[in-house]
C-alpha cells in the first residue's frame, strides 16, 4: 500500500526536533514538503528528510497535490483558522495541540471533517503510547479496586517573555500548553468528565502561568475527586496517580515526553510487597501517532483521539478559566 505524503505548514523547532523526524522514521509515511519562507530553516529538515521540498507559502502546501496529510505546529490562536483550510483544500490535517482556544470552535472543525469524509485530528500524542493504554485497561480491569482520586502535576520553567507560551495574543499560558496533558490524560484513563470544578491561577503580564485546579469526576468508575498543578515557573516535573480502594497507579518521570523527559514507566501498586513496573524505553509516541493517523488515513483504522475528545478537554480547561480565582505566590 503506497505510504502517506505529509506535509508541515511552518517550521517550528518542535516540527524539526520531533513530529518531523518521527514523520520521516514511521512505517506507512513520507515527509515531503515543509512550508516557510526560510529556505535555511527548511533545509534543517531536509538534513534528515532529503526528499522534503520547500514550499514558499502555507497555501501553496495545501494545494500540492502530492500532500495527503497536513501537520500543524503553527501558535495555539492560528490552529482553528489553518485547520478549516486545510479540510477545505481536501487534506487530512493533524493540528496541535490545544486544537482552538474554546471548546465551542471545535464545533466548525467537526462540521468540516464530516462534510469532507476527512480525518481531522488534535496531535495528542500520549493516548497512543502503550503506558496509557496500559494505565486505562488496569483502570477498566478494577485492579485497583474502585477509583477514589486522580493527582497530576506537569511543570517546566520558561519565562522567556517573547515565547508564544508566555503571551497572551498567541494563546499562552500553562492550562493551554500543559493542562491538555493533566487534563486529557485524566479523561482518557478514566472516561469521566468534571461535574464541579474550582481553580486558582497565577498571572504574569496577563498570561495564567501557573494553576491548580479540584474538580469532582464522573464517569464509569462512579465519582472520584481530581486534582491537577501546573506551571511554566518550576523545575520539571511530571507525575500522574490513580487511587483506588485496593491499589494505585503511578506515572513518574516522563509520562508526557515520555523519551524526551524521562523514559516511561508505569507501576501497579497492590501492597507492599507486591508492585508491577513496566518500562518502555524504546517507544516514541510521536512515531506512534504518525503511524495510528495513517492507518486511519489508509484503512479506516480507528483513532484514538477524536475532536469531540479534543472538545471535553478544552471545555475543561474554559471551565478553569472562567472560575478562576486570581492568586499571588
Amino acid at each position: 500500500m503506497a505510504s502517506v505524503k505529509w506535509g508541515i505548514l511552518g517550521a517550528s523547532n518542535f516540527a524539526l526536533h520531533r513530529m518531523g523526524p518521527a514523520i520521516h522514521a514511521a512505517h506507512g509515511a513520507e515527509l515531503v514538503a515543509v512550508a516557510s519562507s526560510s529556505a535555511e530553516k527548511v533545509s534543517e529538515f531536509q538534513a534528515y528528510a532529503p526528499a522534503a521540498r520547500h514550499i514558499t507559502s502555507y497555501e501553496a502546501l495545501l494545494a500540492d497535490p502530492g500532500v495527503d496529510v497536513v501537520y500543524i505546529p503553527l501558535p495555539n490562536h492560528m490552529h482553528v483558522d489553518w485547520t478549516l483550510k486545510a479540510l477545505a483544500a481536501g487534506k487530512h490535517v493533524l493540528t496541535e495541540k490545544p486544537i482552538a482556544m474554546q471548546a465551542g470552535e471545535i464545533d466548525a472543525l467537526i462540521a468540516a471533517r464530516d462534510a469532507s469524509g476527512l480525518l481531522a485530528a488534535e496531535a495528542y500524542m500520549i493516548v497512543h503510547h502503550p503506558q496509557w493504554q496500559r494505565a486505562r485497561e488496569w483502570v477498566a480491569a478494577g485492579e485497583i479496586g474502585t477509583l477514589r482520586h486522580v493527582d497530576a502535576q506537569f511543570s517546566f520553567y520558561q519565562d522567556d517573555k517573547a515565547n508564544i507560551r508566555n503571551r497572551p495574543e498567541t494563546g499562552g499560558g500553562s492550562l493551554r500548553d500543559i493542562g491538555v496533558y493533566t487534563f486529557g490524560s485524566a479523561r482518557f484513563v478514566t472516561g469521566a468528565e468534571p461535574v464541579d470544578l474550582s481553580s486558582r491561577v497565577v498571572r504574569e503580564n496577563d498570561v495564567e502561568i501557573w494553576a491548580q485546579v479540584a474538580a469532582t469526576m464522573e464517569g464509569p468508575q462512579g465519582r472520584y475527586t481530581y486534582n491537577s498543578m501546573t506551571t511554566m515557573r518550576a523545575y520539571n516535573r511530571q507525575v500522574v496517580t490513580f487511587q483506588g480502594t485496593k491499589g494505585m497507579i503511578r506515572l513518574e518521570g516522563g509520562p508526557f515526553n515520555a523519551g524526551v523527559h524521562d523514559m516511561a514507566e508505569i507501576e501497579l501498586h497492590q501492597g507492599p510487597n507486591r508492585v508491577l513496573v513496566e518500562r518502555f524505553p524504546t517507544v516514541d509516541q510521536y512515531q506512534v501517532q504518525v503511524e495510528a493517523f495513517g492507518a486511519s488515513v489508509r484503512m479506516g483504522a480507528p483513532f484514538a483521539w477524536s475532536l469531540e475528545n479534543a472538545k471535553g478537554t478544552q471545555a475543561m480547561i474554559d471551565w478553569a478559566y472562567r472560575v478562576a480565582e486570581e492568586v499571588r505566590l
